[in-house]
């Protein structure tokens, strides 16, 4: 099995191998096929059911132990519920795709697709039941489709909806989950805990993989759309979704400004973006890998008042009402403000060309 699963989400560093026949029933899947949004012969098949093994029995260490293997530019997924705030490294991530766990007392499901770049977190509470998810072996136009172990729906993981299965058209509660460098984690979280290494598998955490695909075009024969030309294909985008409007901040833009608004809604949003985090594509250590940033949305309204930022350099914004001095990770260091944090709104990291796919509505902010 881990050959296969080196090789299935690789596929996209290749020419990929040809998609199997293989029917969802020969995989071990009871799912009902007559529920759909997306036809289940148009998903590319890359691996049987849970070809890529989920992490189901998190451990977790603290900050100071996980600096012994985790480099401070490494990107972790941040996830903060009920009082309580996990990183997720992506190194790990990357590797298993689907993290069960309990945070704050709710039961959350993180989760990464390296073909999209994307990290997201899921409520897994669903319809009076907890839900428990895997990987379907499976790709909607690059990316990877997840499935609940309760239902055997089908879900797209870059916004949590269901595909295939009982649960087909319906969605999962998004839970905010940005990509952060672990020395912002360690100083906006000096208590927080960190996913652990000790995984119960065996595999090459914290190296890099697909070294050339942020460089490469989509692979035509796992993505099926026409491309919006309206960035680059591999343009990383930050992603804001309210209701039915939709905004997305290319990281283009958000380097040379480094401050973004928008109203998205009708309520405003700012993005913030700062250098300094590593890149996963490589075919080296990713603690030693080439810079792509970071960038993450927050409300601006704090105590009834629109806060507008400016860049300070060092990953820092100040507030031009009263001076105070923020963090990438939207926490108040100094000034008048300091020791508050901006509020969080959902948002999430992928690669254009596939968020294009799933919100060909979504309005591109630059500037």
């Amino acid at each position: 099995v881990l050959t296969l699963v080196a090789a299935a989400l690789t596929l996209a560093a290749a020419a990929a191998p040809r998609a199997s026949a293989q029917t969802p029933a020969e995989d071990g899947f009871a799912t009902d096929l007559s529920h759909y949004t997306v036809p289940p012969d148009s998903l590319y098949r890359f691996g049987p059911k849970d070809a890529i093994p989920s992490i189901d029995h998190p451990r977790f260490v603290s900050v100071d132990e996980a600096r012994e293997w985790l480099g401070d530019r490494e990107p972790v997924a941040v996830v903060s519920v009920g009082g309580e705030t996990r990183a997720y490294p992506v190194q790990i991530l990357m590797h298993h795709d689907v993290v069960n766990d309990v945070i704050g007392g709710r039961p959350v499901a993180v989760t990464f697709c390296i073909l999209c770049g994307s990290a997201m977190a899921f409520d897994r509470r669903f319809d009076g039941q907890v839900l428990e998810f895997g990987v379907a072996g499976r790709l909607n136009n690059s990316n990877l489709v997840i499935y609940d172990r309760q239902t055997e729906t089908w879900w797209g993981q870059i916004v949590g909806e269901g595909l295939v299965g009982t649960y087909a058209g319906r969605r999962l509660a998004q839970i905010s989950a940005p990509l952060l460098r672990f020395a912002d984690f360690r100083e906006a979280h000096p208590d927080g805990r960190v996913l652990s290494r000790e995984t119960g598998f065996d595999r090459p955490y914290g190296q890099g993989r697909m070294a050339d695909y942020e460089e490469r075009g989509p692979i035509e024969r796992i993505f099926r759309k026409p491309a919006d030309v309206r960035l680059p294909a591999k343009e990383r985008v930050l992603v804001v979704e309210r209701e039915d409007d939709v905004v997305a901040f290319p990281y283009r833009a958000l380097s040379e400004r480094r401050v973004l608004d928008a109203e998205v809604a009708g309520e405003p949003v700012v993005a913030f973006w700062a250098p300094g985090t590593a890149s996963v594509y490589t075919a080296g250590s990713i603690a030693d890998a080439h810079d792509v940033g970071s960038a993450v949305a927050y409300d601006p309204v704090v105590d009834g008042r629109r806060l507008r930022f400016r860049p300070e350099g060092d990953g820092r914004f100040r507030d031009r009402e009263t001076g105070s001095l923020w963090t990438i990770a939207g926490r108040a260091v100094e000034g008048p403000l300091a020791g508050r944090a901006l509020p969080e709104v959902d948002n999430g990291v992928h690669f254009w060309f596939v968020w294009a796919a799933y919100r060909p509505q979504t309005r591109v902010i630059e500037r």
